[in-house]
């Protein structure tokens, strides 16, 4: 039943991921509507992204430890109800302020709720095949760009926004609420101990151990530095081929084309991690996403934004879910949540860098180029920083590796 059941797990992860996710990032749909209709700045309203993303990063690790103490499934439930009930209060917002608390503060806590859970959740119900798994759950998130987007922008043609992110409200509770009721601990620790494996009841690793080793500071820093060398690329490309003389229309489906590349570059990773081992195939892949985002320094006509856009988005996509299956494999299933939420709250305050640096760059240069290079210089950090971690068990990563 067990063998069966846990990809009943993974179909509601990627469910409930990609729903968050793309009611979460549903705003630049509704920015410009909202701006003419209330008045608001474009960047006031934008600012609801950023704090949505510091919410993320604050919420993470407390989320993911009560998931450890109670449960998934009480956590992600939590966090659908309130992801439903903030946007419906965020789309009767009548000031500024009220909106980035209800839209940012809210939505992004809440979003939280379900991302670093899941993923812990995910990993302690598969001893096999855990990278593809894993890489299934992160490749659901990554339908909200071609799902939940396009759905916010047919809305908004034939309501005004306020109706439609109701709307959006009322979907999501209707589609995570019960997902979430699926959503249940893995049998390792509904067993408890005699439902571990022998490494699982012989470790004394407490969480406090656990968050101060260097095995956790590494995996926190090269997230972080991962996140940072894709963000700025992932916000700022489109503008940049504005730059170039490409039409806007045909600008944002560079967008469209690292979304797609992404889909396949989870499922290959996730494939290469379960059959050489995710911490070899990670570090290759950091080191081959810090130069593909260089690559866009170079590009300046239609044809080789889309040709890098596919090697990055299969790059930076596929990489992201192998931290998961690395910590699954380092760290006692009975903190899996407070490990993962803590690399996930590295990778938002990562996330969170490029946007602002790479506004900065381009408002004092005039160019998007030196962003790039930056980039690639944090891509190339994230490399080294994974290539000094150790794991705990040598032995068992030998094991996953063959």
């Amino acid at each position: 039943m067990n063998h069966y059941y846990r990809w009943v797990i993974v179909a509601a992860g990627g469910l409930l991921g990609c729903v968050a996710i793309g009611a979460m990032f549903s705003l630049p749909i509704f920015l410009r509507p909202m701006s003419q209709d209330t008045g608001w700045s474009v960047t006031g309203i934008s600012t609801a992204m950023t704090i949505g993303f510091l919410a993320m990063a604050a919420a993470s690790m407390v989320w993911g430890n009560l998931s450890d103490r109670f449960g998934p499934r009480p956590v992600v439930l939590t966090g659908s109800v309130a992801l439903a009930a903030s946007l419906a209060l965020a789309s009767r917002a009548e000031s500024l302020i009220a909106f980035q608390f209800q839209f940012g503060l809210l939505i992004g806590a809440s979003t939280a709720a379900i991302l670093a859970p899941m993923m812990a959740c995910v990993t302690g119900w598969f001893d096999t095949q855990r990278g593809l798994a894993v890489s299934l759950v992160s490749a659901g998130m990554g339908m909200a760009p071609m799902t939940m987007a396009p759905l916010a922008a047919w809305l908004v043609t034939i309501h005004d926004w306020r109706t439609s992110m109701l709307i959006i409200a009322a979907l999501t509770a209707v589609l995570m609420i019960p997902a979430a009721l699926l959503v249940r601990r893995p049998p390792a620790l509904e067993g408890g101990p005699a439902g571990m494996t022998m490494s699982e009841t012989q470790s004394n690793m407490t969480v406090r151990q656990a968050v101060s080793s260097p095995q956790f500071i590494i995996l926190m820093l090269a997230n972080f530095f991962c996140c940072a060398t894709h963000s700025g690329p992932i916000f700022h490309t489109v503008s940049y081929a504005v730059t170039c003389g490409i039409p806007m229309i045909a600008a944002v489906s560079i967008y469209s084309i690292e979304g797609l590349a992404g889909m396949f570059g989870r499922i290959g990773f996730g494939l290469a991690g379960d059959r050489f081992g995710a911490q070899r195939v990670l570090v290759i892949g950091l080191m081959a996403q810090a130069f593909g985002v260089l690559a866009y320094a170079f590009v300046n006509q239609l044809g080789g934004f889309y040709a890098v856009a596919v090697v990055v988005g299969f790059l930076y996509a596929g990489t992201m879910p192998l931290y998961a299956v690395i910590i699954r494999e380092n760290f006692p299933l009975k903190m899996m949540g407070t490990i993962i939420g803590g690399t996930a709250m590295a990778g938002s305050l990562g996330m969170s860098t490029g946007p602002l640096l790479g506004g900065l760059i381009y408002d004092h240069f005039g160019s998007y180029a030196l962003m790039y290079v930056g980039s690639w210089g944090m891509g190339l950090m994230a490399m080294l920083i994974l290539m000094s971690f150790r794991p705990f068990f040598p032995r068992r990563e030998a094991m996953a590796a063959a």
